[in-house]
């Protein structure tokens, strides 16, 4: 018969506690991030962007502030209808790919409406925000299958696609689809 004591016994149990911790992190499904080179997701596409990297406007951010990231994050901003630099609507002539002072007042004023930190970089705090307005349209959200969604903001809408590797894509302003990568810039 073992005799425990009570820091025994809290020992054991942060020891389980632990463990259960290392085990749920285990099977969580791996998240998405700029190394992997995509805006990219898995399974149900809630939540998709919440794990992706930052991006910003200046040299700090290089070289990740001139991607089709980029551009789909302006995508977003035409969709919102965010207030740029100069007090007009951010339109489609906006939508470049290059992370530059009017795309971060835009992402400023974006961020003050949702209410979020409005720091102007896009985070998984700002990504994830927008994930919330993507809608289901057709197909599927098993790995491996094609799921076509629609962005639906407050001015815009406009349809965006996650293949079946599971990286995300939309057009640009001249009909053409573009993947949302992040080392790379096809959108100018």
């Amino acid at each position: 018969m073992r005799n425990w004591t009570i820091g025994g016994r809290l020992s054991a149990a942060a020891i389980s506690i632990l463990a259960l911790g290392t085990l749920a992190v285990g099977v969580t499904p791996a998240s998405a991030a700029m190394s992997d080179g995509y805006v990219r997701g898995y399974d149900t596409y809630v939540g998709d962007w919440g794990d992706e990297g930052e991006f910003g406007h200046g040299v700090y951010w290089y070289p990740y502030n001139s991607t089709n990231a980029v551009c789909l994050w302006q995508k977003i901003l035409w969709a919102e209808g965010a207030e740029e630099s100069d007090h007009s609507t951010f339109d489609q002539a906006d939508i470049d790919g290059h992370f530059g002072a009017n795309t971060q007042y835009a992402t400023e004023t974006l961020q003050a409406r949702w209410r979020l930190d409005h720091d102007g970089v896009v985070g998984p705090l700002t990504f994830g925000r927008a994930d919330d307005n993507l809608r289901y349209v057709s197909g599927s959200d098993d790995r491996g299958e094609v799921l076509n969604l629609t962005y639906r903001g407050r001015d815009w809408s406009f349809s965006a696609r996650r293949d079946s590797s599971g990286i995300y894509s939309f057009y640009d302003g001249n009909g053409t689809r573009r993947n949302a990568g992040y080392d790379y810039n096809s959108c100018d």
